[in-house]
């Protein structure tokens, strides 16, 4: 008995990743990091900056997210965001505009605590992507 379940990604532009024999998914979600396995109780949750990691065999792929819904039913995995990128594609130019970007974001007074959170996060995040 197989041990995967299926995964779909899709972004405004189109359906980002579709894939069938998925054993592992990890998402970054408000409650923390959420591994979901086969058979994983149904839930509903939303993503904050982070990365998606998609086991597939033996193989991981990493995917950048910037906020979304996941959901898994059925061993069904749906991803609902509105900006994403697979790491190996990272553009570097891209990653230290949108660190800039949100660090002037954070520099303003009238943003309030729960957007000074996901800004702090976003940007924490993307200085580790950069890094690498």
């Amino acid at each position: 008995m197989s041990e995967n379940f299926k995964i779909e990604i899709v972004n405004p532009e189109k359906s980002f990743l579709s894939k069938e024999e998925v054993s592992e998914v990890v998402v970054p979600a408000f409650e923390g990091e959420i591994g979901i396995l086969k058979d994983h109780i149904p839930i509903i949750s939303f993503l904050k900056p982070g990365i998606i990691k998609v086991s597939i065999g033996s193989e991981v792929e990493n995917y950048y997210v910037e906020d979304g819904i996941v959901e898994f039913k059925d061993n069904s995995l749906s991803i609902l965001t509105s900006s994403i990128f697979n790491l190996k594609d990272a553009d570097k130019n891209h990653i230290s505009n949108s660190i800039s970007e949100a660090e002037n974001e954070l520099s303003k007074d009238e943003i309030d605590d729960q957007k000074r959170f996901i800004l702090n996060h976003k940007v924490e995040v993307l200085k580790s992507i950069s890094a690498i």
